[in-house]
């Protein structure tokens, strides 16, 4: 399996190259200062190992705290003595923190600025003894130290005769600088039991005498051959494999999405075609609509048209009502004279003085002359009287009458003939009769010809 590395120059690689075959091992990293970053037990506590990790800066320490629960995790200083010191500490550059004075001068002078914080300090053997079994208990298969210029120090305050770490990893430059320093330490080292095994340019490999097999595995630069890769690559492959998994996931969703599409294109489609047969029934409904109002404006118009006949019918009728009222009027004058006039007559003394010519008036009216005109005029009255006294005849064609002027003087004319036909020869007209009267029955057309038979000779 490739091997992931988190180390700044390679130096988990060398160690994995080294010690793979250690299972749960244990490791002690002096300096740690990222549980992540730059870290050389990144690797190997993923791997199952666990270990100490000393990072004296507290910002820092709350990391490992968080991300490495199976380490003892130490807010210190490794020296060659307990007790505190003062940290330089670089806040714009991670990794810079020194106790060394001339590492804080050297940073300010190329215009860093530096800040002082007082840290406990502790030697490697008092942490080895609270932490580790010695004598054959737990192994320490390596450790790191990465302080800054303050390794012999460091180097000074471990017990080798107790606690054997298999492999020393020591950074063995200046800060920032290609300018080794091992000069000042390395003896702390050999004349321990270890040996120098290779430089990579910014650490230098020490192997304990009793794993003397190991130098074999550290004597050339990692290579294509340790099957490994930066965690920068590694994330970088994961975010192209996540982007990939989203990108086809996104495929998905794109083609889903257009299944959606086309789905939702059918339903518009159908729902355009109901909408347009919805709309051809509007307008269908609309044309009826307005063919129905058509109707009925029609209907409207002639009933306007009836109800303007109407009123002039009334017009007409009360027109008519008005003259029968004015013929009534003089019907009741024309009756009131005649009542006077025959009431005068009968009361008059030439009335009763003639009684006695009228009588014998009457007998000469008994000869067959006078008969023979009497039947023809018997036979005309009766005939007048018949048409006359039919109720419904009469109701049926004096509507028709009065709706023609010209119907009026027909059977005003027809009715004067008749009259006069059966009116006594030589008989007076008399006073005229009110249009209203003319249509009166026989028998009251009679009483007025007595009435006026009686009216004629009055002379006084």
């Amino acid at each position: 399996m490739t091997f992931i590395s988190y180390a700044q120059n390679c130096e988990d690689v060398l160690l994995w190259r080294a010690l793979a075959h250690v299972k749960n091992g244990f490791y002690i990293d002096v300096g740690a200062n990222d549980p992540v970053e730059h870290s050389v037990t990144k690797a190997f506590y993923d791997a199952g190992w666990r270990g100490i990790s000393i990072e004296p800066l507290p910002s820092f320490h709350q990391a490992f705290i968080e991300q490495r629960p199976r380490d003892v995790n130490l807010a210190i200083a490794a020296g060659a003595e307990n007790g505190e010191l003062t940290l330089y500490d670089v806040p714009a550059v991670r990794g810079w923190a020194s106790p060394e004075a001339s590492v804080a001068a050297l940073h300010r002078s190329e215009g860093h600025e530096v800040a002082e914080i007082t840290v406990p300090v502790r030697t490697l053997a008092s942490v080895c003894e609270e932490h580790v079994d010695g004598e054959g208990g737990t192994e320490i298969h390596f450790l790191k130290i990465d302080v800054e210029g303050f390794e012999g120090e460091v180097l000074r305050g471990m017990d080798f005769k107790r606690w054997r770490p298999w492999v020393l990893v020591i950074e063995a430059t200046l800060p920032n600088s290609r300018a080794t320093n091992h000069g000042a330490w390395e003896h702390l080292v050999t004349n321990q039991g270890y040996r120098y095994a290779w430089f990579d340019g910014l650490n230098r490999y020490y192997v304990a005498e009793e794993h003397a097999e190991l130098l074999a595995q550290l004597d050339i630069q990692p290579n294509v051959f340790d099957d490994w890769i930066p965690h920068h690559l590694d994330n970088a492959w994961r975010q192209i494999k996540d982007l990939r998994e989203q990108a086809g996931k996104g495929w998905e969703q794109a083609a889903v999405m257009e299944r959606q599409a086309i789905e939702l294109d059918t339903l518009h489609q159908q729902a355009a075609r109901r909408a347009q047969e919805l709309e051809q029934q509007a307008e269908a409904q609309r044309a009826r609509h307005e063919q129905a109002v058509q109707r009925l404006e029609a209907q409207g118009a002639q009933l306007r048209q009836q109800l303007r006949e109407s009123e002039l019918h009334a017009q007409q009728a009360e027109l008519q009502a008005q003259t029968l009222t004015a013929q009534l009027h003089e019907s009741a004058a024309w009756g009131k004279d005649l009542e006077t006039r025959l009431v005068a007559t009968l009361n008059s003394t030439s009335w009763r003085i003639t009684a006695p010519l009228r009588f014998i008036a009457r007998k000469g009216e008994h000869s067959p002359a006078a008969i023979a005109r009497r039947k023809a005029k018997g036979a005309a009255r009766r005939s007048l009287r018949w048409l006359t006294t039919r109720e419904s005849l009469r109701r049926a064609i004096l509507p028709l009458v009065m709706r023609s002027p010209k119907l009026q003087a027909l059977v005003a004319q027809t009715l004067a003939a008749a009259k006069q036909a059966t009116a006594p020869e030589g008989a007076s007209a008399g006073p005229a009769v009110p249009a209203a009267l003319r249509e009166l029955p026989q028998s009251a057309r009679e009483a007025l010809d007595e009435l006026r038979r009686a009216y004629e000779p009055t002379t006084d």
